[in-house]
Parts: C-alpha cells; structure tokens; sequence
C-alpha cells in the first residue's frame, strides 16, 4: 500500500470514528442533555409591566422570590426564602406557583401539588401577609392537597377556593371559611370541570370573582347520565383495581352545564337562564366584564358551528343576547376577548371572511369592524398596549413553516406592520408585559437553538440579550448533521408542506428507505422551521439509514386560511391519508433517492390514526407502520372534539366509517405494530383492543406492545420512554430494511 493512500485511509477512519462518536445515540434521543439549552423565554410579569419575578435558589437554602426591571435587569427580593418557612417547622415551601394580589401586600403560594389528568391543579395554598411576615395556609381543616385555583378577591380581604367540588371562601383576617356550595359529589362538579371541557376546551378554574368582590360565578357541571369508563390497574395488588371517571364518547349523552352567582357571604344560587338544552350546548367561557357587575358568556351548540354571545347582569337571571358567530363548519372559542374604550366594544377573532382576523365588536353585537385585513391567518394574539392603541399578533403570510410578530391599530384601518427582525428567519415567540411596552423575544428556527432578548414595544428594539445559546448552536453544529431540509410536494391541486432528514452519509446516486411522522389531525400542525432539541429522535433514525419525512396534510392547523382547515368537515382522516400517500409520491418523483418500494411511516394519537388508515387504505405505498395511542374508530373518541370536525355519529354515520381505520382493516399488506398504554384516560386502550379484534377476524398478522397503566404519553414509569423509542427503531429495523442501495 502506497504511504498516501495509508494516510489517506487511516484519516478516514479516524474523521468516520469520531463521527460515529458525535451522532446522537438513543440515549440523547429519549433523555437529552446533548444539546445544552438554556432558558425558556417565559416569564411571570408583574402587574405594572415593567418588573417580572421569578424564583430563584438562595444559597442559604430553599428559593427567594424575586424581581427584575424589564429596563435595566435591576434585581429586588421580593420575598426572601427564610419567609416561606412553614410556621413551627424547619421546613420552607417548596414554590410550584406564586400570585401577588393588587397591591403586593399579600401573596399566595401553591405548593404539595397533585396532578388532576394533565396539570398539577390540585395541592396546598399558603398565603403570606408581607408587612407582618404572617405566614398561613387556607383550608387548613380540608384535606391534604385537596384545594384548587386559589385566589385572592379584588379587595384581597379574603380568597375563594374548590375542594372536592365544592366552593369555599374564606377570611383572610379572621381565618373563618364559608362554604358557598354543599351538593358537590362525584357527579356534581362546581368551581371546576369534567374530564372532556378540561381535554378540549382548556377548562380547569371553574370560578370568578366579581370586580367588587362581592359576587362568586361559576359553572356546575352535572356528569349524571354521562357513561363513565372504568381503567383496570392490574399492576399495583392482587387484584385489579379501578379508575372511573365520566368520559362522554362521540354522540352520548354530555354533562349538564350551567352557570351561576352566589354571594360570597354565602347564601342561594342564581343561575342565569341561557336558552338551550344544556347538555346539548357548551358554555366554554365566561368571565366579568371590567369593572362592572355583568357577565360575558360564550356558548356553543353542539354542532359548535355557532358561538353566541351573551351578557348577564348579577341581581338578575335572564341573560341578553348580543352577538353570534356561525361557520358552516366549526368555530373556536375566543380566548382573549379585550375590552376597550370604557367597555363600549370588545376584541373578537373570527373566520367570516376565510382568514382568521381579529376585529372589534360593538357593545350591542351590531357593528363589527376589521382590526386586521388580508389574505393571511392571525395565528394568535400574543399582547395590547391599550394606552397606545395596539394589538400584537403573530402571522407568517408567506411561509406557513415560520411564525412572525405584528402588530395593528386597535382603531386603524386593518393595516398591519411586521415588527420580527427580517434577517431572523424562523420562528418567533413573544411573553409581553401586561402593559404592551415590553417583551421577551425568542427566536429560533429548525438550525438555530432559541436566542432570547428583551425588546421594547412597538419599535422592537432590543435592549438586553437575555441568553444566546451560544455553547448549544456550537455543539449542535459538531455533530455535523444533516438539517432539515424544508420542500414542497403536490397532492392534487393543493400544494403541502414538507421536510426532509438525510443520513449523514447520504449518497445521493442511491435509494434510502423513508420514515415519515405524520400526525395530520386540525389540532396540530408537524411541519415548523422551529428549534425542536435538534430533532435528536429524527436524527436517530436518519443516521440508521432512513430519509425521515413530514408532510402537512390538509386540514392541519397550519395557517393557510378557513378552506385549507375546514375542507376536511365530516371526513377528518380521509384526507389526511390520501395527502400523505399522494405526497410521498410526489418527492419521490422529485428526489429519485427516495425508494418507493420501502415506505414506512408512524404516529402518535391523530398520527397513530392515520398511520392506520395510510396502512389498510394504500397498501401499495407504505410497507410498515407503528401506531402509538391511536383512535381506531371515531365512535370511542370524545364528543366535543370528534363532534367539532365530525358532526355526531347519529348525524354523519358514513363520514364516521370513511374516516375510522377499523373500517379498512382488510386492506393491510404490510408490516403493522400497534403500541398502546392500558391507562390512557384520553385515547382508551378499548380502540387498540377493538382494533386487534377485527384484525384477527380478518386474518392479519401483526405486532403489538402494551404499556401497563401508562397514560397518553406512555411516560410513566422507569425506563418506559427509552423501552418505547428502542422497540419501534428496532422494528423499523427489522422490517424496512435500511440504508442506500
């Protein structure tokens, strides 16, 4: 061998082991730690906008409260640690959240937290008097961990609370509790919600207090007559135990919901008569108008293709109707109403014109006029400085990959002004201060790790680099990657979204293998020029010898306008498989690289589905396929999210067969697992069950893995993400071969 071509080829060896070094292992993919980020670019502003807080570690023990000037990062201690000192104990708070009341004489510690479905929403409240250093805990006769939404009144004489259903307010002076509500039991919820509105509308603090704190609102909710579903856990004794909760399945019966005041002296409900049967409408919001003592309610029909407006006026019962927005598919709920100009108009987002536009509405509902104009989505209303006369937004009219802050006239023209950086091409989220004159940025894209700064509003001029992740954007470019690769691809007429993962030594005179992650449901969109980690479980694979692929179907919630969301009413998966089938062989006409004879594709919940149904409905393009978490047939999903895209079963029988895998079982040919947690409160583990029935019946062989008692996530327990992540690279493995031929 020529001295050369040796140096030449140990140099090879050497760059490909140090490669083989730097990729990401499994190990990075399923726990991190790789890619060393920093900050969250959240944080909890103060009420005068131009101070935030947070808690932070002291070094004598246990975290001080404390905050910063938005201006020039001036830092005061709010509430030291040696404040939160349980009284007679050695013991400090540990701080899951923390809330001043008007003045910041008073502030309210949640602490000792439980989760309830998804979020820790149930725990102990202590309040600490910051002038005396009185340091006490409401609720202290309630059980342990029992209290939830805790809040001071506007007065902050006193604080209200729920615990096992019922309402509670209490002294903060005299330390006397008064209990508002007696009938709370397991099918009667007050001052919270049932498992459905928490999962699709959001809704978990079930209570308000009225501007002169006076007056309690809250929703009951009334589960009789809602099927209950029973979760076996044969893990933890001898013999099964059960979890049993109302979960009302697309086309039964829901709860009763409705509204009411009591005052919080205590004494008789008053419930607001809203027209409609109320397990056959919704009434998703409500909330006091400021500085009144009136009531602005949203409600929907079951159908929820109208959102009615109305207005409700404490001493009184019968509400006024004001205003009604109406799709003739679905509409949304409105989650960041604003009033301005002394309560003579609020802020309204809606699709009436085929973009989702922000608008301002007359107090009476007659007038409604434009604040934004175009042919683009508002993705969000992100922040307002009323005083100045703004609204912020976030938008992307060009590219539905990225995201961009706006901003426009709350009394202007409709005319909007992009106010994100051009050179800074991406992604951008923004945490504004109450008052509008401030902002943490974050920026990043699919490359860049995130970049947070403060800015001053509306010039977006930044005064402070906040973290640059400078140690991160270094290491993840060691890794010498391949970044995704953001391209188009046809489906018909409509033209998707799409990226691309190569291996590392991707070659590109041969054919590879592809994977494509789908998820492809209206309530989440995959393809973002977003920082994502580094995309490491991608990256994994990729470096195995795939091509990793995501395509975004129709009907995703990109912002492509109301017929690029809407046009999939009534057949929601039907769609979503056709694009992703029709897509993949689009970029396979486009990038000759792509083998179309070793296709596979996997998802989780709405990503399961659909791997399902691009499994049974077009066999000859994919020929392997793992499904985590899916719903098999609609029919066992809850009603107000299925009923929102679907109608009800009763109303749409043949969209509900077109649209459920478990219809197209017949049509598998190829390499099918199935992976599924017994305890998934969200996604029952019944779909997977009924699922596998009707395979066997149909004489189909595939694979399945079931978590016991693991939730939607398949999370819980030691080991469990990692078992998860190696058993479906291990069946990709097995089943679609890998690498460049």
């Amino acid at each position: 061998m020529k001295k050369t071509a040796f140096i030449f080829l140990m140099a090879t060896c050497l760059a490909e082991g140090i490669q083989a070094q730097t990729l990401p292992t499994l190990e990075n993919a399923v726990y991190g730690g790789l890619i060393p980020v920093k900050g969250g670019g959240g944080v909890n502003w103060l009420e005068d906008g131009l101070h935030y807080s947070q808690a932070e570690k002291n070094p004598a023990g246990g975290r001080d409260i404390v905050s910063y000037s938005a201006k020039d990062l001036s830092k005061e201690v709010l509430i030291p640690a040696r404040m939160l000192v349980k009284p007679g104990t050695n013991d400090t708070l540990s701080v899951r959240s923390f809330a001043f009341n008007a003045d910041h004489s008073k502030v309210m510690i949640f602490t000792n937290t439980r989760r309830v479905w998804r979020y820790h929403t149930r725990g102990d409240y202590w309040v600490l008097d910051m002038q005396t250093g009185r340091l006490h805990q409401l609720g202290k006769d309630l059980p342990e961990s029992s209290l939830m939404f805790a809040k001071f009144s506007p007065d902050s004489r006193r604080a209200a609370y729920v615990s096992h259903n019922n309402i509670y307010v209490e002294d903060l002076a005299s330390g006397t509790v008064t209990q508002l509500t007696t009938d709370g039991t397991d099918t009667v919820i007050n001052g919270t919600f049932d498992w459905v509105y928490e999962e699709e509308f959001s809704c978990r603090d079930g209570f308000r207090w009225s501007p002169d704190s006076r007056t309690i609102a809250y929703w009951q909710s009334d589960s009789e007559g809602t099927g209950w579903f029973d979760i076996i856990n044969n893990v933890d004794s001898l013999y099964p135990s059960f979890q049993r909760f109302p979960y009302p399945k697309a086309g039964t019966t829901n709860s009763a919901v409705r509204v009411g005041y009591v005052s919080a002296e205590g004494g008789a409900t008053t419930w607001i008569n809203i027209p409609g049967d109320p397990r056959n409408n919704y009434i998703m919001r409500m909330d006091f108008i400021p500085e009144s003592n009136e009531l602005f309610i949203q409600q929907m029909n079951r159908e929820q293709n109208t959102n009615k407006v109305w207005i409700a006026t404490i001493g009184q019962s019968e509400p006024k109707h004001i205003f009604t927005d109406a799709d003739k598919a679905w509409v949304e709920t409105n989650d960041q109403v604003t009033w301005l100009k002394d309560n003579t108009w609020f802020t309204w987002e809606s699709e009436q014109n085929g973009w989702r536009h922000l608008y301002r509405v007359s107090r009476d509902g007659k007038q409604m006029v434009p604040i934004t104009k175009g042919n683009f989505d508002v993705i969000s209303q992100v922040g307002m400085d009323k005083k100045k006369g703004w609204v912020y937004f976030i938008a992307s009219p060009d590219n539905y990959t990225q995201r961009y802050l706006y901003a426009a006239r709350l009394f202007g023209n409709g005319e909007v002004k992009r106010l994100s950086p051009l050179e800074e091409v991406g992604q951008h989220r923004y945490s504004i201060s109450p008052n509008g004159q401030w902002a943490v940025h974050t920026f990043s894209n699919s490359e860049t790790p995130p970049v947070i700064d403060m800015v001053s509003l509306p010039t977006h001029k930044s005064v402070r680099l906040i973290e640059d992740n400078a140690a991160a954007k270094e290491k993840y470019a060691s890794l010498q990657l391949r970044p995704k690769e953001f391209v188009k691809t046809q489906s018909g007429d409509w033209t998707l979204d799409a990226w691309m993962i190569k291996p590392v030594d991707f070659d590109p005179s041969k054919k590879y293998p592809v994977i494509i992650d789908v998820y492809g449901e209206p309530a989440s969109a995959t393809v973002q020029d977003v920082w994502s980690g580094g995309s490491l479980w991608h990256q994994y694979l990729a470096n195995q010898g795939y091509i990793i692929v995501s395509i975004e179907n129709r009907g995703a919630n990109a912002p492509r306008g109301r017929e690029w969301r809407k046009c999939i009413y009534g057949e929601v998966g039907t769609f979503a498989s056709q694009d992703q089938a029709r897509g993949i062989l689009d970029l396979a006409r486009q990038y000759p690289f792509i083998d179309t004879s070793r296709i596979g594709i996997t998802g989780w919940s709405g990503g399961g589905s659909q791997t399902l149904n691009c499994m049974f409905r077009y066999p000859s393009v994919f020929s392997t396929g793992i499904a985590i978490a899916f719903v098999a047939d609609q029919r066992l999903y809850d009603t107000i999210y299925q009923e929102r895209y679907m109608n009800t079963p009763q109303n749409n029988p043949d969209g509900y067969r077109k649209g459920s895998p478990i219809s197209y079982v017949e049509g598998l040919q190829g390499n099918l697992l199935l992976i599924h947690g017994t305890g998934d409160d969200n996604v029952h583990y019944q779909n997977c069950e009924r699922l596998v029935n009707e395979l066997v019946r149909h004489g189909k062989v595939f694979s399945q893995i079931s978590y016991p008692l693991r939730s939607h996530s398949i999370s819980e327990g030691e080991g469990t993400s990692f078992h998860l992540r190696k058993t479906m690279a291990d069946y990709f493995l097995k089943n679609l071969p890998a690498g460049g031929r």
